[in-house]
Order: structure tokens, then sequence, then C-alpha cells
């Protein structure tokens, strides 16, 4: 006897019908260390609602998208997103493990990053470590997982591997594309990176700036990242 295995569209159905609840809060969030997520299509007609929170929005159009071609597996990346920032993550792993079955390389790297992501919110970081690895090893010419790396690696304290990481990103995108293409579940994670960054320009105002306001933020781990570069430049 065959298995039936779910489409996109059919997990789409399934999660929408679930509502909207928040899934109960893992027992190692207060370790919580959120990185970046990596949107498959950047180019999408989902995109600009993604980045500016019209959550809704953007999940009618991805939902469309996915229901006149169930194939279309950037989206179900995308949708997955989606579900993060509204903390369904049980939802968006679900999506992104079809990803990772179904997805071509650019699709399971970015499920991959997105996977890690959703570890280091829950506070598992070496797991968030090994699907980042993972991620860039399917092409270490993309920026996105040496930009996770480098953030997950300085919430750690480790600054010489966060620094390292972020040499390798910005060398890979000199334009900053890449850079400007990524999302974020939380205001503190786009503040971390911007101040990484700024860092390695020297941009040492800048930098500054954003540390502080990163050390007001809710994550503990990533207030005291920046309390450790504001003492030790």
């Amino acid at each position: 006897m065959h298995l039936l295995r779910a489409t996109p569209a059919m997990l789409v159905a399934t999660l929408a019908a679930c509502g909207g609840e928040l899934e109960a809060a893992s027992p190692r969030r207060a370790e919580s260390a959120p990185l970046l997520a990596a949107l498959a299509d950047p180019a999408g007609p989902a995109t600009g609602d993604l980045r500016s929170g019209r959550l809704p929005a953007a999940r009618a159009r991805l939902e469309a998208s996915l229901a006149s071609d169930p194939d279309t597996i950037a989206a179900l990346n995308d949708l997955a997103v989606s579900y993060s920032m509204e903390e369904r993550f049980d939802a968006a792993r679900q999506l992104l493990d079809e990803v990772l079955t179904r997805g071509g390389a650019r699709e399971q790297q970015a499920a991959l990053v997105n996977l890690g992501e959703l570890y280091a919110v829950d506070g598992y970081l070496t797991a968030a470590h090994a699907h980042l690895a993972s991620a860039k090893a399917i092409d270490a010419s993309r920026p996105e997982p040496a930009y996770a790396l480098a953030l997950l690696a300085d919430a750690r304290g480790d600054r010489a591997g966060a620094a390292a990481a972020l040499r390798e990103a910005l060398e890979s995108d000199r334009s900053g594309a890449a850079r400007r293409e990524l999302a974020f579940l939380y205001p503190e994670e786009r503040l971390h990176l911007d101040a990484l960054v700024a860092d390695a320009m020297g941009d040492a105002t800048t930098a500054d700036a954003r540390w502080r306001e990163l050390a007001r933020g809710r994550f503990q781990a990533l207030a005291q990242a920046a309390q450790r570069h504001l003492e030790e430049p």
C-alpha cells in the first residue's frame, strides 16, 4: 500500500486550520539568541509585506502562489518565515522540513538557515550552529549562513569567530544586497547585525549606538554580547 505524501498546499491548509496559537515556550528559551531569517525568494510578491510586518497580506500572497503551483517551494520557505514572525514555530518547522525534502539547493540552504534560527530562538545554540554549518556547506559563496554564524558566534562570546564569519559574509556580499534581503523575527536581530557590520566598517559612532540599544533589549544573550562590546571595544 502506498502512503499519500502531503503536498505543500495540503500542509498549508492543515496549518491554517490550527489557528494562530503560540506554542509552549522551550525550557531553554531563557538562553535564546535569535539570529536572522533567509527568504528563498527575496524578489517575490510577498517580500515587501513580510519586511513591513504585514503578515496576513504576506501569507495570502504566498498561499495563493502555492495554491496555483504547489511546487513553488521557495514560497513554502517564505511562508514558514511568516509563521516564525508570529512565533508559530511548530508550524514553521513543519513547512521547513518539507522544503528540505522537496526543495533545490537554494531552497534547502534557506530552510537550514531558518531552522538554525528556530533552534537559536529556543536556546539550543549547538544545534543552531550545526544547521548553519550545513547550510554553508551547500553553497559557501552565499553570505546568509555566514551572517548568521557571525551573529551566533558573537552571542556565544566568540569575538574572533564572529569577526571571521562576518569578513567572509561581507566579502561575498560586497554590494550589501544579500544583507538588505534578510528578514528578522525580532528588532534585536537587526540591531545586532547592524552593530557588527558598523564595527567591521570602522563606524564607531553607529556601532556604539546600536550596541547600547541592543544592551537594553529583551534577549539576555544579545544584551550581554552588546555589553561586552561596550566594555571591551
